[in-house]
């Protein structure tokens, strides 16, 4: 997924993408296990569109007081 995709989410839509992008990863992990995995290289996708997400929600979230906030 692109970055840009992500930028124009709300935190509700990042945090439920979020949810549906490790749901996906974990089926894909038990895939591997059982070695019917097609395309090995979902997996590295997917854990970077998940750290995209997470870095997005970082940043639309406010700082507690008393932290110092993101760049």
């Amino acid at each position: 997924m692109a970055s840009n995709a992500f930028k124009e989410m709300t935190v509700l839509e990042l945090a439920a993408k979020g949810r549906e992008l490790r749901l996906e990863l974990f089926n894909l992990r038990l895939q591997k296990a059982t070695a019917r995995l097609e395309k090995p290289h979902r997996i590295r996708e997917l854990r970077r569109d998940i750290a995209r997400c997470e870095t997005r929600l970082s940043s639309l979230r406010p700082t507690p007081p008393g932290q110092r906030p993101n760049p």
